[in-house]
């Protein structure tokens, strides 16, 4: 069993056209982000973690490079830790596009993404593939404390789920590019214990940007 789990979103992403770039390939970590990515890597040197895991895609490999060449491990990939499907379905698009797009798909994605009719992936089965992510893991028994790189709207499914907060309130206080939350697992129930943002951050496009 795990005792302690970092959950990390990717770095700033070079992003000059402010589109959704979900899986898109060519969409790296900017400069700030790689200062960020290494930013995140220094917190987590004396973390004791044995096990690194990271989404799939470019910008969170290359931000658990930083942290694996920090702490020398082996990032294993899982698609588990992948971004929300909703973005594929806006992935191309800019965020200021959005609305003439898809007509009203931003505001309810603000104002309730549990309940999203449109979206190809539902937030309860984004936390379950995410929460197996972390099951997987706990079967790998390389030890108690375990550091996983994914993105933003995974990584607050997730977190509310293994913290049974619901989503409600999904969109208050999402991780930043770079942020380390750390949770720790005792009498079979996961606590969240430190919430860790670089210095630097950079305002999301509205209301958030994946």
């Amino acid at each position: 069993m795990l005792a302690r789990l970092h959950l990390v979103r990717h770095g700033e992403v070079h992003n000059p056209g402010g589109v959704v770039y979900a899986g898109l390939p060519g969409y790296p970590l900017s400069a700030l982000g790689r200062s960020q990515a290494a930013a995140a890597a220094e917190h987590l040197a004396d973390s004791g973690a044995s096990v690194l895991v990271t989404s799939p895609l470019d910008r969170a490999r290359e931000t658990a490079s930083f942290i694996a060449s920090r702490l020398g491990l082996e990032p294993v990939i899982d698609e588990g830790l992948t971004e929300w499907g909703l973005s594929t379905r806006w992935a191309g698009t800019a965020w200021s596009d959005l609305d003439q797009t898809f007509p009203g798909e931003l505001a309810a994605y603000a104002s309730n993404p549990a309940d999203l009719a449109f979206s190809p992936e539902s937030l309860t089965e984004l936390a379950l593939r995410a929460e197996a992510a972390i099951l997987r893991l706990e079967g790998l028994q390389a030890g108690e404390v375990a550091i996983a790189v994914s993105h933003q709207d995974p990584i607050q499914a997730l977190r509310r789920s293994l913290l049974r907060r619901g989503f409600a309130d999904f969109h208050t206080d999402k991780p930043g590019h770079a942020t380390v939350i750390t949770l720790e697992q005792s009498e079979g129930a996961w606590h969240e214990v430190e919430f860790w943002s670089p210095p630097i951050q950079t305002p999301a496009f509205p209301p958030a940007s994946p």
